[in-house]
Formats: C-alpha cells, structure tokens, sequence
C-alpha cells in the first residue's frame, strides 16, 4: 500500500498522526489500509453511491407471473405435487448435491447480547440457541433424505460470519462440539467489509491514529465473499449443485427445505426466493415483483411504490404486490460460478447503497473519540437481491409459503412489539403444539405451549408416538 495513493484520493488526513505511531502501529495500520488497493475508486465509488441514493424514486412494477411463482397457501394447491417436489428435494440431499449457506456476520447488539446473534437464547424451554436449533433442523433434514434413500450423504454447512464475530461464532461451535454435525463438514467464512466515511462522503473516517473505521459491506457482500474464499471451487469439489441461502435471525427457518429445492431444481431456476404473504399495506418489507419496463424480477422497497399501488388488490380481495421478501433463497451453483464474477465487478449489477450513521470516530482536532447521538457518517452496503434483475424472467421463481410455519425473524430488542425473542418464541411454540395436536396428543391446560425438538421433527413428521398422551406447558419432546 502506498501512502501516496490515499494522498491521491484526498485522504492525507489519515496521516496526520503517523510520526506519533510506533514501527508496530505504522505496519498495522498500512496492513488495514492494504485491504483497499485502489483508494481514488474506492472515493469515486462513494460518490456514486450518493448519486443513486439520491435518483432512486416511485418504480414502476407488477407482480410477478403465475408462470414464475408457486404457493403452499392456496387451497387449489395439489398436495401430490407438493409431495413430489419434496421427494425430489430429499433425493438431491440424499445423492450429496445441496449445499447450505448460512448469514450470520450480526452481532446482538439490539438484544442486548454482545455474542453473535446465532449464540442467541430465545427462551424456549429446552434453552437451545438458534445456532443449535439450526444445526438440528440440518440434522434431522439429513437422516430423513438418507432413511428414504439408504444413502450416508452430508449437506455442507457455509457460514458467513463477519470479523467482530468470527472467532466466538467459531468458539461457541467447538464448545458445543459442533452440534453433532461433522467439523469437517462446516466452513466459516468472513464477509468484506468497507471503510466508513463522512456525511458528504469525501473523507474516510479514523477509528484511533492507527486504524480507520469499517462496517460490513451488507449481504450482497456473500457474492464476493464466496469469490474470495474460493468456496466456488469447494462447492465443486463436494459435487454440490444447489445450494440453500438464509439469515441467522429466523427461528422458524426450513433449513434445506427439500420442497422449495425440489420445486427450484425442477423447473431449473438461476435463482428463486422465498416469499411469505403481505396482508397489510402498510407492513414495511421489501417485495419480489417484476419491474414493469425491464420484464425482469426485482426487490422493491416499500417506501419505493406509489400509495396507489400499495393498496392495490387482486379480484380475490389479496394485495397486488403481496410477496414479502424474506431472504431465504435457491441457487444454483453453475449460475454462482458463471455469474460471481461479473456480477461483483459491475456496479450495474451490484451498486453500492448508503445507510447513514452514528459512527464513533477520532476527531482529527483534539484527537479525541467522538460518540455522535446524531448520524455523522456513512456505511457503504450492497444487497443481495440487487442481482435478481441479471436473471431472465424464466430462470426465476418465487415460493410462497406460510408465515405462521416458516418466518418469525428475530431483530429487535425484549419487549418489543414485534420481532423480538417472546415473539419469535412464541411462533415456535405455536407450531410446534399444533403439531402434536394434529397427531392426536392433548394439553394439560388450553393455554400450554410444548417444544417439540427440530431432532424430533423436521416439519410435523414422525410423532405418532404423541397420541393420546397429556403435556403440560414448557414439556420438550
């Protein structure tokens, strides 16, 4: 790294401590700035950012095609063929072909918890965190394809974790002797992260005399983070072909859903997403639609479309614009390793947002740390549906699926009204006692909740056993 460039791109200010350093922090923060080869672009970057920050506006879109979307919510859907979508999805876990790639580079800071949000506890009765409720549901989704199948195959865990994370994520997996999945079977891996700069984007901002500030670069970061860690070639290596994307913060996640794999891979999908139903126009989610002049599938916000539109409904009395985004995806590998390349080196495809902040920094004045109460700063981010428009309409899809039985994201603090660790526990909860219900078992009182463990079942499957037996509230099978 040259001083000169970052002198070159208006940022001599991150020198003015040098003389003061010592050898040791002179090379470190030379090895931090090293990161970043090209400072000038990384400035021009910004300035983009800033500019189409400010030219987003109303969009133009519709919802996407029936021929691009399947749901599990209509009651016209045929259950054979959910069934067969399933079996096929079972039958590529069973033959080694699916891979899964988990987000988890969030901290819980919002919960209170200075742990990685995956080490979380939501308060269910068996005290599981959701990394270990995770790992179960890859378990137990692992036995069922290989008992149908007579085979031994594994699904490779991916972890994306992020560098204030990486260590105790790693930590807590060894503590817990990795959750009965094989350590070898289990690659952590960084996500990139961005120097964060001033209000008007011209300055990078100091974290101490030696060091600058960075955040992570956003989810749209996994396309260069699977680039970088050469996971293309270890996902070749495996023979995986497909591969299940989600985020950590979703207790209610169907890890490698076999329906959504099978339902992906047979209509030979570039990509599909997840979508759970938007029933009120003002719920705040992003949406899968189609942009109305390109023909192809995008994500819009929802402070993107008209009131109009908002409000907009189907002739059976559904919103127009109703697939919330949850980020939970399929994709296929041959279309990664195509495609990663490109997409992570054109701004066109993966453009750079800003998010402004409240960004503790060293006042280059007094040399003192400043704690803003106001946002000072901006944090580049790009986001991983920004893609979904390089993908012709045809090689697309969209699953609808239930809300009540596959999302209860966890992101706010306890005691928030929604999102939070009691709803998230009480989503589980919910589905988990009427599952037994269904299967014939009864409660102690009207009000009792059971924890029927993913190791258990995977999605209501196999609990036979539970008929004609009482539980009482806070009972884990």
């Amino acid at each position: 790294m040259s001083l000169e460039q970052y002198k070159q791109a208006g940022q001599s200010h991150l020198f003015q401590f040098w003389e003061e350093l010592s050898p040791e922090s002179q090379k470190s923060f030379s090895a931090q700035l090293s990161q970043f080869s090209d400072p000038v672009t990384l400035v021009e970057t910004v300035k983009d950012a800033l500019k189409f920050s400010a030219s987003t506006g109303l969009k133009k879109v519709e919802a996407l095609p029936a021929t691009s979307t399947f749901s599990t919510l209509d009651d016209k859907t045929d259950p054979q063929r959910v069934r067969k979508f399933q079996d096929q999805g079972l039958k590529l876990i069973s033959e080694g072909k699916v891979g899964l790639i988990l987000m988890a580079g969030g901290q819980g800071t919002r919960l209170g918890s200075s742990l990685p949000k995956g080490c979380y506890d939501i308060g269910l009765p068996s005290g599981n965190s959701l990394f270990q409720i995770q790992a179960e549901r890859l378990l137990k989704i692992t036995q069922l394809a290989n008992s149908k199948f007579g085979t031994k195959a594994v699904v490779p865990w991916y972890i994306m974790t992020s560098a204030p994370t990486r260590a105790s994520t790693e930590k807590f997996f060894k503590d817990h002797n990795y959750f009965g999945l094989s350590q070898e079977n289990i690659v952590f891996f960084n996500q990139g992260t961005l120097p964060c700069f001033n209000e008007t984007g011209e300055k990078i901002l100091l974290e101490s005399k030696s060091s600058i500030c960075e955040s992570p670069d956003g989810n749209g970061g996994l396309y260069k983070a699977i680039y970088d860690n050469n996971l293309l070639t270890d996902f070749n290596n495996r023979g995986i072909e497909h591969i299940h994307m989600y985020c950590v913060d979703n207790v209610m996640v169907k890890i490698v859903d076999p329906v959504f794999i099978g339902w992906s891979a047979s209509n030979d999908y570039d990509i599909a997403t997840k979508v759970v139903r938007k029933t009120n126009p003002e719920e705040s989610v992003g949406l899968i639609a189609l942009d109305s002049e390109t023909k192809r599938p995008c994500v819009i916000e929802y402070s993107e479309i008209s009131d109009e539109l908002a409000q907009k409904r189907d002739e059976d009395g559904t919103l127009s614009l109703k697939a919330a985004n949850i980020v939970n995806h399929y994709y296929k590998v041959a279309t990664l390793a195509k495609e990663i390349p490109s997409w992570i080196n054109s701004r066109k495809v993966l453009p750079f947002h800003i998010a402004k902040k409240k960004i503790a920094c060293l006042d280059s004045n007094s040399g003192e740390i400043i704690k803003p109460q106001n946002p000072n700063g901006i944090k580049l981010e790009q986001f991983i549906f920004d893609v979904f428009p390089s993908i012709p309409l045809e090689k697309f899809g969209s699953l609808e699926v239930k809300r009540a039985q596959e999302f209860s994201p966890l992101k706010n603090a306890p005691g928030s009204k929604s999102d939070s660790p009691e709803t998230a526990r009480e989503s589980y909860l919910k589905l988990s006692t009427k599952w037994i219900k269904e299967n014939g078992a009864s409660l102690e009182s009207e009000d009792s909740l059971v924890e029927v463990s993913a190791l258990t079942s995977y999605d209501g499957e196999g609990l036979d056993f539970v008929k004609g037996k009482v539980f009482k509230n806070g009972d884990v099978i």
